[in-house]
């Protein structure tokens, strides 16, 4: 968390530039180990610092919305290649079946147009391009549902940021609505943690007693 902190330090945001947005926005949307990463503050920032001519927004937008569009159709090859393979994957650090599990349940609901609703939805993009892989949508419906929301999710967070950023009382106190902007949008993630780790105590009493009942009955 405090290289997330660091990285969105204005200045430091400048210095790193267009390299670490692409770098980062890409691992979010392709890598199943972005899912930590606050993709949508990180626009509004991009956005805001767009507004003072840090960043040419003309050059931007474009760079963003290839690199969302790229991270999502590299989570599909993933998905598409080891399929089933991924739910029967040991958990890790980085990585847990939980994520994949709820992914496929809002998959189920929505059905291809996941692939646009789930860019503004934390954890959810991450595994959402995965998921339909496995799922065997196919490639010409992801491609279009994948352009669709790595437009409007880029275009729409960035834009935000870029308006905004040049309001006066935002302008003003700019490294005080970034630190609240990032709280903000790591706040659903620390929330799923927090349940995630919940139901595990929770879950396991229930196991304990069963595994002790089984054993009477034995």
């Amino acid at each position: 968390m405090d290289f997330v902190k660091n990285l969105l330090h204005p200045e430091n945001l400048v210095a790193y530039g267009y390299a670490a947005l692409l770098l980062i926005i890409f691992a979010e949307t392709g890598l199943l180990l972005g899912f930590f990463l606050p993709g949508d503050s990180l626009l509004f920032v991009a956005g805001a610092f767009a507004a003072t001519g840090k960043f040419n927004i003309a050059l931007l937008i474009p760079l963003l919305i290839i690199a969302a569009i790229v991270g999502d159709g590299v989570g599909y090859l993933l998905g598409r290649k080891l399929g089933p393979a991924l739910f029967a994957r040991e958990d890790s650090r980085f990585f847990k079946r939980a994520h994949l599990r709820k992914t496929q349940v809002f998959y189920d609901k929505h059905g291809a147009k996941t692939i646009v609703m789930a860019r503004f939805v934390p954890i959810v993009r991450t595994f959402a391009p995965t998921v339909a892989g496995a799922a065997q949508m196919p490639y010409s419906t992801f491609v279009k549902f994948n352009v669709l929301g790595g437009i409007g999710w880029i275009v729409s967070m960035t834009m935000a940021g870029f308006f905004l950023g040049a309001v006066p009382i935002i302008k003003n106190n700019f490294e005080k609505t970034v630190i609240g902007i990032v709280l903000i949008s790591v706040l659903p993630i620390v929330f799923h943690f927090m349940q995630e780790r919940r139901h595990a105590k929770t879950a396991q009493p229930v196991i304990a007693a069963t595994t002790t009942i089984g054993a009477e009955e034995a």
